[in-house]
């Protein structure tokens, strides 16, 4: 070995301590449940899919440094255990149990002597969670007017204010889905046209709520689907009822520049008439419904970052369908209203989890649309009682749903609405 070793201490043992600011960083990333660390070494460790015990050094000396980084910032979901190893840690012995539960946690701990063991130099959060864009305007389209189907479409401002109907580009249809995409725009798919056959057609919209002519989709035409976003930046559509009749439990995903995949077999039941939403800013499910027979379902299914769908999971509230749902606030959601013109409302938790009715939330309606907007708010709109509503429902960051506002444009149903656009 040549050079010169500058700035280090020799220990008693003959080793020589590599200064703190020379620690050596280990390669390999930690993803097991269990590892051992060294003295003198940095370490990144991954707990995205465990919680992890890390076993220090069984002697140590004065001065010995170990950092240990949270890789993937999920130690608040899979914490990391330390296990001392018979030696003390911040003056109590390694019967104490000492665990590290905050995402982007850094721990940087030296020894100091046999009283108090380990001791740590910092164990704060190294930086803040980047803050993912959330869309700032929605934009409703199609439907119909309980007597033809129409092609137009309102755009809802980053305020909460819908503005007044624009002739749309494509084959006017209702019963069809939408969902945001590829950060800032939307698609909006499938339905039934006016002559009463399901289609596969999509239309994309722009970052600037442009409508744009259909382009053919890859999966089976239907009516009565749902369809959201999810994994940041993709969307999915899922169950329906195809021409025949026959409810549906297949799904087509959308990637990040709006092309539809070919169809997947979903695990959930067939169904139509579900709403969907994301929730976790990544995850997403479909809830509710209505069966071959028209029974309503109380039920939910989970979309994990990849875009499959899990299997049935009991829902929270009545059972119903022919509802819509949107986000608000950050990584929550929120599903209304349904058929037998119910008002209602459920709010979904960033863990999926659906919670107990929410009554008394303006008029029940059903085969409505909702939009997110303004990056934390939501919006219902539009529907049937005995005829076609004009009117929406704002919905703010606490997921309150405020009172009836008309006059929005065309009154419609079996409409769809997305959020779109970074800018206010």
């Amino acid at each position: 070995m040549s050079g010169i070793v500058q700035n280090n201490i020799l220990r008693s043992s003959g080793t020589i301590a590599v200064s703190a600011a020379g620690l050596n960083w280990v390669d390999t990333i930690i993803t097991g449940s269990t590892a051992t660390v060294e003295a003198g070494n940095g370490y990144w460790v991954n707990t995205t899919s465990n919680t992890c015990t890390i076993t220090l050094p069984s002697s140590a000396e004065k001065g010995d440094q170990i950092v240990i980084i949270d890789y993937a910032r999920t130690w608040g979901t899979n914490k990391i255990i330390i296990d001392s190893n018979g030696l003390n840690y911040q003056g109590n012995p390694d019967t104490f149990t000492v665990e590290y539960t905050t995402d982007g946690q850094s721990v940087n701990i030296v020894y100091s002597d046999a009283t108090k063991g380990w001791l740590p130099l910092e164990d704060d959060v190294t930086a803040l969670e980047a803050v993912y864009p959330e869309t700032q305007r929605g934009i409703f389209a199609f439907g119909s007017d309980g007597s033809q189907n129409l092609g137009m479409s309102n755009l809802l401002g980053s305020n909460g204010v819908i503005g007044s109907d624009v002739t749309a580009v494509g084959t006017y249809r209702w019963k069809m889905a939408a969902a945001t995409y590829g950060n800032d725009k939307a698609i909006f798919g499938f339905g039934e046209n006016a002559s009463g056959q399901d289609v596969g057609v999509t239309n994309l919209i722009s970052n600037s709520g442009v409508v744009a002519s259909d382009v053919s989709a890859v999966g089976t035409a239907r009516d009565d689907i749902a369809a959201t976003g999810y994994g940041l930046d993709k969307a999915i559509f899922a169950f329906g009822k195809t021409q025949n009749g026959n409810v549906t439990g297949i799904s087509n995903l959308v990637n990040n520049s709006g092309v539809v995949a070919s169809d997947v077999s979903a695990v959930g039941t067939a169904s139509s008439n579900k709403a969907a939403v994301g929730y976790d800013r990544d995850k997403a499910l479909f809830a509710y419904g209505a069966t071959q027979d028209g029974t309503g379902l109380n039920q939910r299914n989970l979309v994990n970052t990849s875009g499959v769908i899990a299997s049935n999971v009991s829902g929270a509230g009545t059972a119903r369908n022919a509802l819509a749902a949107t986000k608000y606030g950050v990584g929550l959601g929120i599903f209304a209203y349904g058929a037998d013109t119910l008002n209602m409302s459920n709010l979904v938790n960033n863990q999926g989890v659906i919670g107990s009715d929410v009554t008394g939330v303006g008029t029940g309606r059903t085969r409505l649309a909702a939009s997110s907007y303004g990056v934390d708010k939501g919006a219902f709109a539009y529907g049937f009682t005995n005829q076609a509503l004009s009117m929406k429902n704002l919905v703010s960051n606490q997921g309150v749903v405020a009172t009836d506002v008309s006059g929005v444009g065309t009154g419609r149903g079996g409409l769809a609405a997305a959020g779109y656009s970074l800018s206010a």
